[in-house]
């Protein structure tokens, strides 16, 4: 079949076959009525399966050039100067809690026993890390209908102990940044963002307009298919604190000191004159271990999907924008039923899905029930509280592992009468009508 071609021509024949394939075979057909509507979906053409078989012709199968490429712009389009990839957003928030334990923090290190202020209501991996590692979540009610952190009650949550807070911008919505931020400044203490819901939104911050994750000291993406891009799986760490990078690649890379990327040795120079720990002069730095880490690198074939998917990320944020306000639009008819999502102020979001919470006298449950029937998809919004789930069972029956900061009212409320149905940018006008007149005549049953 490659007979007379070298090998760049016939990389170029594949990846044309790949292109036409792409086109002929994941072409998606017009909305009819009826058809079911995802709460999210992957939207993507050519070039990322062409991307994709690309990467793997070269079968350097873990982080290579690929993820160089994809870094570097990633950062770029953040405006941040470190950005390190990883296999999903759940590492993501797992290495940035973990960079925060680091002995190389001195004083500011996150020891066992300490507290990190967060939210109940929001999906586990953001608090899951906290727990892990030994420290205590302290848990503050939200509002609605913005769905983020109460900020009257930060200094509430405060204790001596305290030394972050980690939270997620909820389905796109930025949560209170100036107050946070400023909470955090007065109390020296370490804001993450988790940002794995709201990549593409913006905020309003000291006169200037940032991209959320970016304002903290550290923020996390995840690519995750139903997320803003995807990677399949995947998720992304940045900061621009140059020592905090390096502790975060520290503990992706399996826990090592040494900075040299994989298959490429003493970048530095150094790699045989250095004294670590307790170990012979000269040691192999490139078998040095600072940290106790991970190996939670991404491959490269990601890596490529991810790369075409940045490429037209803006055009995806527009579209979750145009998406969101037609359907807030046409809900606004059942507003005195249903209290409609609202953005934070100062926040330009990069929707994720759209909030809905039933007003008194109204069954979320038979209204899911209704529109499912009818084809949309809906989901809760994550854990709802994530205290009452099965985890929390032996640290609810002991009393220990975690506090409550006053009361969690709006947090059980949504796990009460809150649902969402998505915004994402494949969605159609057509469809965003349908999903409104299936709401609409759920309220009327």
């Amino acid at each position: 079949m490659f007979e007379g071609l070298s090998e760049a021509q016939a990389r170029e024949e594949i990846l044309k076959a790949v292109g036409a394939y792409c086109e002929k075979y994941h072409t998606k057909k017009a909305f009819v009525q009826g058809d079911r509507i995802p709460y999210a979906s992957r939207v993507y053409d050519k070039q990322e399966m062409m991307n994709l078989v690309d990467s793997s012709l070269e079968f350097w199968l873990t982080a290579g050039r690929y993820t160089e490429e994809f870094e570097k712009k990633f950062a770029a389009y953040l405006g941040i100067k470190f950005c390190s990839l990883v296999n999903s957003g759940s590492s993501a928030n797992l290495i940035a809690f973990m960079a925060l334990t680091s002995p190389l923090l001195g004083e500011r290190a996150i020891l066992r026993g300490d507290e990190v202020i967060t939210v109940a209501a929001g999906f586990p991996t953001t608090v899951a890390p906290v727990i892990q590692f030994g420290a205590v979540p302290v848990f503050v009610d939200v509002t609605i209908p913005q769905y983020n952190i109460d900020v009257s009650r930060l200094e509430e949550a405060l204790s001596p102990k305290t030394k972050a807070v980690m939270i997620a911008h909820t389905l796109g919505n930025p949560f209170d940044l100036e107050a946070v931020k400023g909470f955090c400044d007065r109390h020296g203490l370490w804001l993450v963002e988790d940002n794995c819901d709201a990549l593409g939104s913006a905020y309003t911050i000291d006169g200037i307009e940032k991209l959320t994750g970016t304002i903290g000291d550290i923020g996390t993406s995840s690519f995750y298919p139903p997320h803003h891009m995807t990677m399949g799986e995947g998720g992304a760490v940045y900061t621009d604190n140059a020592l905090l990078h390096k502790i975060i690649r520290s503990f992706r890379d399996w826990g090592r000191d040494c900075v040299c990327p994989s298959g490429r040795d003493n970048l530095c120079g150094h790699r045989f004159d250095g004294q670590y720990g307790e170990l012979p002069a000269g040691y192999d730095h490139k078998y040095v271990y600072s940290h106790f880490g991970y190996n939670l690198k991404a491959t490269d074939m990601q890596a490529a999907v991810g790369c075409a998917q940045l490429a037209k990320f803006p055009s995806f944020v527009e579209r979750r924008r145009h998406n969101f306000a037609r359907l807030m639009e046409k809900l606004q008819a059942v507003s005195d039923k249903l209290i409609l999502p609202e953005a934070a102020k100062n926040a330009r979001p990069s929707w994720f899905g759209f909030l809905i919470t039933c007003r008194e006298g109204v069954d979320r449950n038979k209204v899911v029930q209704f529109i499912e029937a009818k084809g949309v998809q809906t989901r809760m919004l994550f854990a709802g509280n994530l205290t009452k789930h099965p985890c929390f069972d032996s640290m609810r029956k002991s009393g220990e592992g975690y506090r409550i900061a006053g009361g969690l009212e709006n947090t059980d409320r949504i796990m009460k009468d809150t649902f969402w149905v998505g915004v994402y940018p494949g969605m159609t006008d057509e469809m965003i009508d349908y999903m409104a007149k299936s709401i609409c005549e759920a309220l009327e049953e």
